[in-house]
Order: C-alpha cells, then structure tokens, then sequence
C-alpha cells in the first residue's frame, strides 16, 4: 500500500475528506456502498433522522460483512474437507511431505 493520501468523498449529504492507503477511486467506492446504504434506510424509514439512518446504515453493512466472513470460514472448512478426502485417495509418494504429517 502507499501512504495514506486525502479523498473527498460524499456520505449522507455530508462532504468528507478522508484519508486512505488505497486508491481515490476504491475510497469513493466504499464511501458510496455506504452512502447507498443510508439512502435505503431513509427510503424505508424517511422520518428518522440522519445520524440514525447512519448508524443503521453502518450496522447493516458491518452484518454484511460479519455474514461474508462466515461463508468463508465456511467455505474454508469444505475445501478442507475436500483437500483431505483427495489426499486419501492418493498413493503416499504423491502427497508430499504436508499430506503424510
């Protein structure tokens, strides 16, 4: 990564300046999957405040991302299952040293 360099990004009708290690353009990207996110939560709920829909906005994105990171670890374990089910079934001169441990 490169040093942390200052991106203007737009979050909930807020202009912020930020500063980020990746790209302006990955910056603004993540800013506006949020930005997408308060717009719903206002849509669903348009009498809530801006802090709030904020704060929702961020919980339903942070539970998307604690939902991802499950599938993954879940995925981990069946490709494991799977590294191991065909290491079975090859002959010991074929699976290395990793394989016979």
């Amino acid at each position: 990564m490169s040093s942390p360099k200052p991106v203007e990004v737009l979050i909930a009708g807020q202009r912020l300046m930020v500063s980020s290690e990746h790209s302006a353009e990955y910056t603004r990207g993540v800013a506006t999957y949020l930005d997408d996110a308060v717009q719903r939560i206002r849509t669903a709920a348009p009498t809530i405040d801006g802090q709030r829909a904020t704060i929702l906005a961020a919980l339903a994105v942070t539970d998307e991302l604690f939902q991802a990171r499950q599938h993954d670890a879940a995925t981990i374990l069946r490709i494991d299952a799977v590294a191991e089910q065909l290491a079975r079934l090859l002959p010991p001169a074929v699976r290395g040293p990793r394989a016979q441990d």
